[in-house]
């Protein structure tokens, strides 16, 4: 690392410092560092040269500004909390819109009415069992006929009212 000792006409000393030493010393990405300059935070001198004094001060006062908006230990770990339920669940909604785009899940409402409309064409076909016996064996007579009807009916009214 290399840091260089200059005297300015005022008097005061200035350490300049290279981008990428500056970014090993507090252990930033230079994309950070970009950034951090953008903001006046990283004091830029010249090319590739920093102020060190002046960059690291604004780099800690930064830092104590983020992390008392933070607020204590508790509720940073309550925000970090937060912060990796809320990834998660954003992971989740993504993995559902792709299954959704799959075909691998439906909406609860159209499986709902399929079924509804299978258990009534089931339902309608039972109900036809009797005049179709009735047809099929004239030798029945109306009680007879009666009684199958019955013993059809009443399991199909239990269900419907099953949940009642």
């Amino acid at each position: 690392m290399k840091i260089l000792d200059e005297f300015e006409l005022g008097g005061r000393a200035v350490q300049r410092i290279g981008g990428a030493d500056l970014c090993d010393l507090l252990d930033i990405s230079p994309a950070t560092l970009t950034d951090l300059k953008k903001r006046g935070i990283a004091v830029h001198l010249a090319h590739d040269s920093y102020d060190l004094r002046a960059t690291v001060r604004a780099y800690a006062a930064h830092l104590r500004s983020t992390a008392a908006r933070w607020g204590n230990e508790e509720q940073a770990e309550s925000l970090t909390a937060a912060r990796a339920r809320l990834a998660r669940e954003k992971a989740d909604e993504a993995a559902r819109r792709n299954a959704v785009a799959r075909g691998e899940l439906v909406e609860a409402a159209e499986v709902l009415r399929g079924w509804t409309e299978i258990l009534r064409q089931v339902r309608s076909r039972i109900l036809a069992v009797p005049s179709r016996v009735r047809s099929a064996l004239p030798h029945l007579d109306a009680a007879e006929v009666e009684t199958i009807d019955r013993e059809l009916r009443t399991p199909l009214e239990e269900l419907a009212h099953a949940h009642d």
